[in-house]
């Protein structure tokens, strides 16, 4: 840096002999949650190569940098790791389709479907955004299921609604605070409690739910026995 005089002799600017220039090229572009602005946002993918300048003009290369994410409202640069946070829209989704999941495997494991189980299922169903889910509707779902022969359903419990439950929650989880987490499990153990106590079969499904929420089996424990207490 140069100090650049007024004819005053004051210092008015510094003047910048050498330094870099980075000239960004988007590379793609779409939708993330921008965590400087905290919602859903517009981005562009970019990559850039760094030159030297002098007094200003770039002169020699200097390599490459990037790729980086430039949210298109605040401007912000941040590592390409910010796109593995799902967007508020798609968390929703997830979010919905996991209880729809871990309903119908409570349902699936208790075996009967009674009709206080499904009236709980279906409420917490629409709680989570099916508005239009009905005890019937889940009801056949749960017989569809049970009738497919493509899938291990010989065992409630068995190896199939492992499978499913692990598909719909292992992404979200990350996602979710501890609290949704045991928020999520506690809506499960009160469907499988609403036609009586827990039967073997649905306590392996509680207990896959909460394993893959990343909760652990002491505190599976505690929220389990905290759903019998009437709030």
């Amino acid at each position: 840096m140069l100090p650049v005089r007024g004819r005053d002799g004051r210092t008015v600017r510094p003047a910048r002999i050498l330094g870099t220039r980075t000239a960004w090229t988007p590379v793609g572009d779409g939708q993330f949650f921008c965590p400087g602005c905290g919602g859903d946002r517009n981005y562009q993918r970019l990559t850039g190569r760094r030159r030297f300048t002098l007094l200003g003009v770039p002169v020699l290369p200097r390599g490459t940098t990037g790729p980086v994410v430039e949210c298109a409202a605040c401007r912000h640069h941040y590592g390409t790791d910010v796109l593995d946070h799902p967007t508020t829209t798609r968390f929703s989704a997830m979010l919905r389709d996991a209880v729809h999941t871990v309903a119908l495997a409570v349902l699936a494991a208790g075996g009967t479907c009674s009709r206080t189980a499904l009236e709980a299922a279906a409420a917490t169903v629409r709680a989570a955004g099916f508005e239009d889910a009905t005890e019937d509707q889940l009801g056949a779902l749960v017989d569809a299921l049970a009738a497919d022969t493509g899938r291990v359903f010989e065992r409630p419990g068995g190896a199939s609604l492992a499978i499913e439950l692990h598909e719909a929650l292992d992404p979200l989880a990350p996602h979710l605070a501890p609290g949704g987490r045991e928020s999520l499990l506690l809506q499960a153990a009160r469907i499988a409690l609403a036609d009586g106590p827990y039967t073997t079969a649905e306590r392996e499904v509680l207990g896959t739910v909460g394993a893959a929420l990343t909760i652990c089996a002491h505190d599976v424990t505690r929220l389990l026995a905290a759903a019998r207490t009437p709030s």
